[in-house]
């Protein structure tokens, strides 16, 4: 399979009309932004910013892209408004995405992760327009043995927390709809799925997060409260998801046959960190906040990596910055943001364009 260059994606998309679920969130805005940079019709679906900044707001997209607040547990306000809009394609992102939050909200948790992404799919499916639809889950779908091998994405699925079982059940309700509503012969929907690792970057002020933790206890001059400082997790870019979905979108364009199917997209940086040497090169471009430690934290994984290989491979997806870059263009993000708040827009487009300059000379 030809891998898709970033020249290539960014073409198909252009003109395209894309309803993104959860655009007010801290990906949404990021994958708005690059959708904005290239040309594609926008509309958004989902619950008002729930953070304070909110990088939506901050970004002004509120002024750009037709938006729609709702939730996605509400079919028939979802079903409205995309038949409304006639999308050609669709990138579901809404989610409960927070591990602590489900254990208190399991639930709201597993209605809006699980039938939420029914309600996306049936309206997609029924409608006549869309072509493709790339829902985005995450590395805890799979059942996690707390081994060092990175997990395929033939590996059988699970969940422990109530947020990774609310992830595996969404991967399952996308494979049944695959399988029974999947494109054949020019018709139905073509569905891909994004199993992504921990996102950093720019822009997210998300509770329990470990860089949203960092920044509030620098801005504020507190301590950072630590859990699981020795766990590893698949630090990468919030941009490297986002290219990876906007690839997917493209491919299913492309050729929906090739394409809709499962996806791992974890970093490629053979160096792994740990939550204490994430947060050791944080401080040292940054600040170094006081540290304290929770006791009896809720269970969580420790030890969690992606095989993506079969995305380098076939899709061509590839991160132009290492695991140290990532850390430190995330902190100088923060850094001069509360240096020039109303240099937000300026300052995201920048580091989006050195993100796309890099990927271009990759790709050469």
């Amino acid at each position: 399979m030809r891998s898709i260059s970033l020249l290539d994606f960014e073409q198909r998309l252009c003109g395209k009309k894309i309803l993104v679920t959860g655009h007010t969130g801290f990906t949404g805005s990021w994958a708005c932004l690059w959708l904005k940079a290239i040309g594609a019709e926008i509309a958004g679906f989902s619950l008002p910013p729930e953070t304070e900044p909110s990088l939506y707001l901050e970004l002004g997209l509120d002024q750009e892209i037709i938006s729609e607040y709702g939730d996605i547990c509400d079919y028939a306000k979802l079903d409205t408004f995309l038949c409304g809009f006639r999308p050609d394609l669709v990138l579901h992102l809404a989610a409960q995405p927070l591990v602590r939050r489900s254990y208190r909200e399991p639930v709201s948790t597993f209605a809006t992760n699980t039938i939420g992404t029914v309600h996306i799919l049936e309206s997609a499916r029924g409608s006549s327009s869309v072509k493709g639809a790339v829902c985005i889950t995450t590395d805890k779908v799979y059942k996690n043995n707390e081994w060092l091998w990175p997990y395929r994405e033939n590996d059988p699925l699970g969940g422990k927390d109530p947020y990774s079982a609310s992830k595996a059940a969404a991967e399952l309700v996308i494979d049944s709809y695959r399988v029974s509503y999947g494109k054949t012969d020019g018709t139905g929907l073509a569905i891909a799925t994004a199993r992504g690792g921990n996102i950093i970057g720019g822009g997210d002020w998300s509770e329990d997060r470990l860089i949203p933790d960092f920044v509030r206890a620098v801005v504020s001059d507190s301590k950072l409260t630590l859990r699981y400082p020795d766990a590893t997790r698949p630090w990468q870019h919030v941009l490297a998801l986002v290219q990876g979905y906007l690839m997917l979108l493209a491919g299913l364009l492309k050729d929906p046959g090739k394409y809709a199917k499962p996806w791992n997209l974890g970093p490629q940086d053979p160096q792994i960190f740990t939550v204490r040497e994430v947060l050791e090169v944080l401080s040292e471009e940054w600040s170094r906040p006081d540290l304290e430690y929770m006791e009896n934290p809720l269970s969580e994984a420790g030890a969690l990596a992606l095989d993506s290989s079969l995305a380098r491979n076939q899709l061509g997806w590839i991160s132009p910055w290492n695991t140290h870059q990532v850390i430190a263009e995330t902190a100088a993000w923060y850094r001069e943001y509360y240096r020039s708040p109303s240099d937000v827009r300026n300052l995201s487009l920048t580091q989006l364009q050195s993100w796309r300059a890099a990927l271009a000379d990759l790709q050469k």
